[in-house]
């Protein structure tokens, strides 16, 4: 697992990389006003649907069921449901863009309607939102082929593919001028990175006998059982759209530049999420689905037991700096061009709220692998609508009860997490589903400590930077000075404890 691991999360690393050079280039040009507030919306938008009809109903509905055709050798028939389902899929998937761009004005005035105290923003938003929703039927072909790779353990092409994106949209941005403004070369760099993603993952498909192909709709028993897990997961997937959609309308009647702010920090929240957290998850899904298949029940749950110390291993460290000092990462990362320093304290504020729950983004995707792996897809979708309801109401009394701002968006997101975590974690073992194991609990102190070393190390190098540097690149030596004294705290405990950890031949190491 743990060479799957670094393959994917290397690939995944690569694409958080390009990510992040494509938001300083939205952040320097587009700035955190009218313009990016109306573009970021439009970009969410295909994005909320796509955790809809996306990985998040795919690989738990999907994957499972393909990967243990594979598994019992039945290929033929593994390929007959794929394609099947792809059918029903882009039928499905050509309704809805119709729809979208029929009533995609009144579909923005309900998603942002702050927005409509500016007509001409609301005007804009609606313009690029026709733009960006295309981009969803290109990702859903994409995200299906990715499942099918992953099932038959080709992991670096799911992982590398949304570079494409990235690159696409830098490519655009740094083009704006060509375009009526910046916002629309950001819109249409949406739409040029979907048709790369899609060609590339066609052709990596291609390259290991995979494919897909249209047929007429069957409904067979195996489709039948697609759409009943499918529907289940999809209350859940849609629970999840619910939450940030929340998020969008309360940023939206927040100041302005509200939702820029939720964006950068979500997206400084999101790079270890999506390069370890999310590797783990999709590591570990079709490995649990294979070995139960195969009624292999002990190396199931050890798979998840090392997936989960892992997890928090590499997850945790993260947390704990960005709650210790998120101004500097902000404002080195992003304070430039039309981003100001303003901007970067308020996007500031919003990560630390988001690394309280850090921890439980990534440990979500792996707890609820204990039912998807066995074919439930109804008791997770069940608590995701839960948590969600207390997600909601927690962000309401944050916000208006508390006043805290973005900040309480950003906490109710968390706190709604780790109750998703909670209520999963105690389900699973009343059933017993969930079994913790000795390689869990050993990790669990080393792990915590290593946390604490690296938030400490990250204060102690940024202090003395500020000390000792001065001038136009002052946040960025700060910066400089926070990760390399935080990794060094942070690789020192990892290092003295490493034979309590789950790293493998790396555990046995000589110092």
């Amino acid at each position: 697992m743990f060479q799957r691991l670094l393959s994917v999360g290397g690939f995944t690393l690569l694409s958080r990389i390009t990510g992040f050079a494509r938001d300083i280039a939205m952040a320097w040009i587009l700035g955190h006003g009218i313009l990016s507030d109306a573009f970021i919306v439009a970009f969410l938008f295909p994005n909320y649907f796509r955790q809809i009809f996306g990985e998040g109903t795919i690989n738990p509905a999907f994957l499972p069921r393909y990967a243990a055709l594979h598994a019992r050798g039945e290929t033929t028939q593994a390929a007959l449901f794929a394609d099947r389902v792809f059918s029903w899929q882009m039928a499905a998937q050509f309704v809805l863009l119709m729809v979208a761009f029929v009533f995609m004005s009144p579909i923005v005035h309900v998603l942002a309607p702050g927005f409509a105290r500016h007509p001409d923003q609301m005007a804009l938003t609606v313009s690029l939102a026709r733009i960006t929703f295309p981009y969803l039927i290109l990702t859903v072909v994409a995200i299906q082929l990715s499942a099918m790779l992953n099932a038959l353990e080709k992991f670096w092409a799911a992982a590398a593919w949304s570079n494409f994106q990235n690159l696409a949209m830098i490519a655009t941005l740094l083009l704006w001028r060509w375009f009526p403004n910046a916002a629309y070369a950001a819109a249409w760099g949406v739409l040029a990175g979907g048709f790369a993603q899609l060609f590339f993952m066609l052709w990596a498909a291609r390259r290991d006998g995979l494919s897909l192909r249209i047929g007429w709709l069957r409904w067979t028993p195996e489709i039948k059982e697609f759409f009943k897990a499918l529907g289940a997961v999809t209350i859940g997937a849609a629970s999840v759209f619910i939450a940030p959609f929340i998020d969008t309308v309360i940023a939206s009647l927040l100041p302005t530049g509200s939702r820029t702010a939720l964006y950068y920090a979500d997206r400084i929240n999101q790079l270890p999420l999506g390069v370890l957290g999310i590797a783990l998850g999709t590591v570990l899904l079709p490995e649990m689905s294979a070995r139960l298949a195969r009624n292999d029940r002990a190396g199931s749950d050890s798979a998840q037991n090392r997936a989960a110390a892992l997890s928090l291993l590499l997850i945790l460290p993260f947390a704990a700096v960005f709650v210790t000092v998120p101004d500097i990462i902000m404002r080195a990362i992003f304070a430039h061009g039309a981003f100001d320093k303003s901007a970067a304290a308020l996007a500031a504020i919003a990560l630390a709220a988001y690394g309280v729950g850090l921890p439980a983004f990534a440990l979500v995707r792996i707890v609820a692998s204990t039912f998807y792996a066995r074919h439930d897809t109804g008791t997770p979708a069940r608590i995701t609508v839960f948590a969600m309801l207390c997600n909601i109401a927690l962000k309401v009394v944050l916000v208006w009860g508390f006043h805290l701002g973005i900040a309480g968006v950003a906490l109710g997101t968390s706190l709604g997490a780790w109750l998703n975590v909670a209520t999963l974690t105690i389900i699973g073992r009343r059933r017993g589903l969930l079994a913790i194991d000795s390689t869990f609990m050993r990790a669990v102190v080393p792990v915590v400590l290593a946390a604490i070393a690296a938030a400490a190390g990250a204060f102690g190098g940024m202090t003395l930077a500020r000390m000792f540097t001065a001038g136009r690149f002052h946040d960025e030596l700060m910066l400089a000075g926070a990760v390399v004294v935080g990794v060094f705290a942070y690789g020192l405990v990892v290092l003295i404890f490493r034979r309590a950890l789950p790293l493998g031949r790396l555990a046995g190491a000589r110092a």
